[in-house]
């Protein structure tokens, strides 16, 4: 413990974050600057002092400062613990599948798609970057959202109403796409009972403990009648039966780059014919998928790992159902089927504008 005589002489002062606690170089002492310490204890320096007294008191408290800044840090050995997901440290995003049941009556209501408990995260989470959503609207109501996220993707599937956010407003009925930003709410009201399918990058942003600084674009409107248009285009093209994916994709023109509906999210309208098979593919991304249409007889398969002929070994299937939801996990390979006799429509939305501008996608298909 210091001396009454060296406590006289020095004070220590708490430095707020962001604060700066500068020295000037008077009568030879060193230059102190602690702007990059987030909080801590300054000392004052009394110029009197002997030179090696000071000394000696500064570097005692920077070994104590510096102690104190190392509490949290931990070192692992790399084979145990470069893989989290192998080792059990941190869960894999699951399957689950929501049903149409959760929203088709009763109030106005958001019905969160929430796994957080699974996923280890705070909610709500569908996953580790991405909530969805099921709203309800009655007819007359209306309901704010005001996540914090920097964007969100709504699929309008029956009903109609009125978007509005700050100075926009406009109209939207069933089978419309929209996008607003995120940083400012969003008030939705129903002319008809309404119903939607929402996502937000919210969990993103709380991972990062960030909030948005800034709108990356501005709210977006796809009519249902256009998009309707491109996919028949897409379907009607020579060799479509044969593609992968029978599908457009919702660009916006500020991310050209990645000619996806926001910076960070991805959002598809894809159809399966009847009798068709649309192979297993898989991607880094995971996939929030919502089916919009279809009859008995459509379904998902979901698996790890393919065998010698391309077919998913031990798969997870999931049987199609107008307005229900399910999550194929990034990285599962996954494959839909249609042995009825319509069309089914198959909308995912992804955080796939993130991935992509990673360079971390990785979209591969079966051979």
């Amino acid at each position: 413990m210091a001396s009454p005589f060296l406590q006289s002489r020095f004070a220590v002062r708490a430095i707020q974050p962001r604060a700066v606690a500068a020295y000037s170089d008077v009568e030879g002492y060193a230059t102190h600057d602690m702007a990059a310490v987030p909080v801590c204890s300054a000392i004052c320096l009394d110029p009197q002092l002997p030179e090696s007294i000071m000394l000696d008191q500064t570097e005692s408290t920077t070994l104590a400062l510096n102690d104190a800044l190392s509490t949290d840090a931990q070192y692992f050995e790399y084979t145990s613990s470069a893989n989290p997901i192998g080792a059990k440290l941190i869960s894999r995003v699951p399957y689950r599948s929501f049903a149409a049941s959760l929203y088709d009556s009763g109030p106005t209501r958001i019905v969160p798609l929430d796994l957080s408990a699974e996923l280890g995260c705070p909610g709500p989470a569908t996953g580790p970057g991405l909530a969805a959503h099921f709203v309800r609207i009655v007819a007359g109501e209306t309901i704010a959202v005001a996540p914090n996220a920097t964007s969100m993707v709504f699929y309008a599937i029956d009903g109609s109403g009125i978007a509005a956010q700050g100075d926009v407003r406009f109209q939207f009925a069933g089978g419309d796409f929209f996008t607003m930003p995120g940083g400012a709410e969003v008030q939705l009201t129903a002319e008809s009972t309404t119903r939607l399918y929402y996502v937000n990058d919210a969990p993103l942003l709380t991972y990062l403990g960030v909030a948005p600084a800034a709108a990356r674009f501005t709210p977006t409107l796809y009519p249902a009648e256009r998009a309707a248009q491109e996919l028949q285009k897409v379907s009607a093209a020579p060799g479509a039966r044969q593609r992968n994916r029978v599908s457009i994709l919702l660009g916006n023109a500020r991310f050209p780059q990645t000619r996806t509906v926001t910076h960070s999210l991805w959002a598809m309208f894809g159809v399966v014919a009847p009798g068709t098979t649309q192979k297993p593919h898989r991607h880094q991304s995971i996939a929030l998928d919502f089916i919009s249409a279809c009859e008995p007889g459509c379904y998902t398969l979901v698996g790890t790992e393919l065998d010698a002929q391309g077919n998913i070994v031990d798969p997870q299937r999931v049987d199609w159902e107008p307005g229900m939801a399910f999550v194929t996990p990034p990285g599962y390979w996954h494959a839909h089927f249609n042995e009825s006799g319509a069309n089914g429509y198959v909308i995912p939305i992804q955080d796939a504008g993130l991935q992509t501008y990673l360079r971390s996608l990785d979209i591969r298909f079966a051979r």
